[in-house]
């Protein structure tokens, strides 16, 4: 992409970001668990909590990058820096978070991660010092195409996005990527509301357009669609906003309370049905080189 593109692109993700992150950390941490973890949880059984099925998830795409014998790893949309804590506190000794909210910047520089950099930046615009041993990307995918994207258009961009982490990985290097998709439903039956006063201006991929984006680039590791964590997250969220309802809205005032709680329910409804999906697929990039061998043995 010309560096005109990617300047528009990288703004209208952090206006469209800024709008969703930046009503206040303290009104998420009203209904988040306590690590302020934004993302689908991983829950072991309907009766697990939410802070436990939250660190289980954490604990997963970490093992995904093999961040036990990592030495440098690069968080792209690390939000409230649940990740990189869990990562600083198991020796990962260089950790790199990028968000495009100002408000969740503040907070992780305020937990003081020992060897951890917080950049205010679109993947775009990264450009890192050395290569990394691994790449975790949580619930930013999402933001990287706009409904105005052809089908084409979206590839080209997830595929600049794939170009680019893979020129970041060292060899044996891993991406594990997290990402709400569209499943059995198009992108013209997508809420309206959802669209325009949640997330404006972002488009879901299809598990069709991540591949072909990654096509030659990235091998396919493992890939699970885990909706119905993501059905039961959703549904804990709303549990606890209706919980501390009066704090909220004290906090950001009715209306915008009101459009959280109808968001939760949409989505939770949508997942359980199917429309949307929460993909998690772990990605290792293509080694370089001829094979040689020859076929199998007969």
């Amino acid at each position: 992409m010309s560096a005109s593109v990617c300047a528009a692109r990288a703004e209208s993700a952090a206006a469209a970001v800024r709008h969703h992150y930046d009503v206040g950390n303290d009104f998420y941490a009203l209904w988040l668990d306590p690590s302020l973890t934004y993302s689908c949880a991983m829950p072991a059984t309907p009766a697990d909590t939410l802070a436990a099925a939250q660190q289980r998830k954490l604990s997963y795409h970490l093992d995904a990058v093999r961040a036990h014998d990592a030495t440098e790893l690069l968080d792209i949309g690390c939000g409230w820096g649940a990740l990189l804590a869990v990562a600083a506190s198991e020796g990962v000794e260089r950790l790199t978070g990028l968000t495009l909210a100002e408000e969740q910047a503040a907070h992780v520089r305020a937990l003081d991660l020992p060897g951890t950099e917080i950049a205010v930046r679109n993947w775009l615009h990264h450009e890192p010092e050395r290569p990394v041993d691994g790449i975790v990307s949580i619930g930013a995918f999402e933001h990287f195409a706009t409904p105005a994207d052809s089908r084409a258009e979206k590839i080209r961009v997830y595929r600049t996005f794939f170009e680019r982490c893979r020129s970041w990985l060292r060899p044996g290097g891993a991406l594990s990527l997290q990402t709400i998709a569209y499943a059995n439903m198009a992108r013209d039956q997508a809420s309206t509301f959802i669209q325009r006063d949640i997330f404006p201006d972002a488009d879901l991929p299809t598990l069709a357009e991540i591949t072909a984006a990654a096509d030659g680039l990235f091998e396919v590791r493992t890939v699970r669609n885990d909706r119905l964590d993501y059905a039961w997250t959703c549904e804990q969220w709303a549990a606890r906003l209706k919980r501390r309802r009066a704090e909220a809205v004290a906090l950001v005032g009715p209306e915008i309370t009101e459009r959280y709680e109808r968001y939760l329910r949409l989505s939770a409804l949508g997942f359980r049905m199917g429309k949307i999906g929460l993909l998690r697929i772990v990605l290792e990039p293509y080694r370089s080189g001829h094979f040689t061998g020859g076929g199998a043995r007969r």
